[in-house]
């Protein structure tokens, strides 16, 4: 089952078996009385930090999405008489700011910022679920590469039309992971008992945005010689462009390897090469 705030959408992107509930992403309302008997929960709910100038309503917005879609899983879970074995809760790779090289793991310390401070208080929003003994744990999300939507759908054109490249200095690195390991690390999470806690949900082998870019480039058969200037991406997205485009995080997934998860696609190449060409 899922929730949604826009059902009739989900309908078209999920596949036929998946139930969807509508979800004002803020209550317990019309979907509470599933969490009793479920085996997990899983919450990924939150206002998109990409889809909008970060003005100070937009990033309100996207706090309280968030601390609010906790809450209400933590009321559903503390309703149930049945509790779900496991609760989920999304959180990204921006808790550790800029980190410059510096390898980042689970147990490096939170960054500064405003995403470092979305997610430290997004993270804690489920937290209360230990309390009714249900098992906890938190993935920290990188940058998701998948075939529809997301950071590809958004680099993609200039490559397409000659004139791809880096973005700002190239030396930020992109955290980054494909959608079939997202998905399987989640799944793998929810069945392995014994886990909880915080996970880096992202490939072993992060990229700088130079090597990024380049490799892309070699996948599209495109050249990779056009940068986008970092002063241009702060004047059109502001405090966005700083944190989201121009920062970045080295980060690896140590607690998820360290527990025998093994990732289908660790090296960028191959992982695009599946996305954009199939093979």
């Amino acid at each position: 089952m899922a929730l949604s705030r826009n059902p009739r959408k989900g309908n078209g992107s999920l596949p036929d078996q998946v139930r969807i509930v509508n979800w004002d992403a803020k209550t317990g309302e019309g979907w509470a009385d599933y969490a009793d008997g479920a085996y997990a929960i899983i919450n990924l709910a939150g206002e998109g930090i990409a889809s909008g100038r970060w003005t100070e309503r937009k990033k309100r917005g996207i706090l309280e999405s968030r601390l609010n879609a906790g809450g209400a899983v933590v009321e559903a879970v503390e309703k149930a008489g049945d509790k779900p074995r496991v609760v989920i809760q999304a959180s990204g790779i921006g808790y550790y700011g800029d980190s410059g090289d510096e390898i980042v793991e689970e147990s490096s310390l939170p960054g500064s910022g405003f995403l470092s401070d979305v997610a430290g208080k997004w993270e804690p929003s489920t937290k209360g679920v230990q309390s009714a003994g249900v098992r906890h744990v938190i993935i920290r999300t990188g940058v998701v590469l998948g075939v529809d939507g997301g950071f590809l759908s958004r680099v993609l054109l200039p490559f397409r039309l000659f004139v791809g490249g880096r973005l700002g200095s190239g030396k930020q690195w992109i955290p980054w992971i494909h959608l079939d390991d997202e998905v399987t690390a989640i799944r793998f999470l929810m069945e392995k008992e014994d886990l909880q806690g915080v996970f880096n949900l992202t490939a072993p082998n992060p990229l700088t945005s130079k090597d990024f870019f380049g490799l892309l480039g070699k996948v599209l058969r495109r050249p990779s010689w056009l940068p986008v200037p970092g002063f241009a991406l702060r004047l059109l997205l502001g405090e966005m462009a700083k944190e989201l485009i121009l920062s970045g995080q080295r980060a690896v997934p140590k607690r998820l390897l360290d527990s025998g998860y093994e990732f289908k696609y660790p090296d960028a190449e191959p992982a695009l090469r599946e996305i954009l060409t199939g093979s």
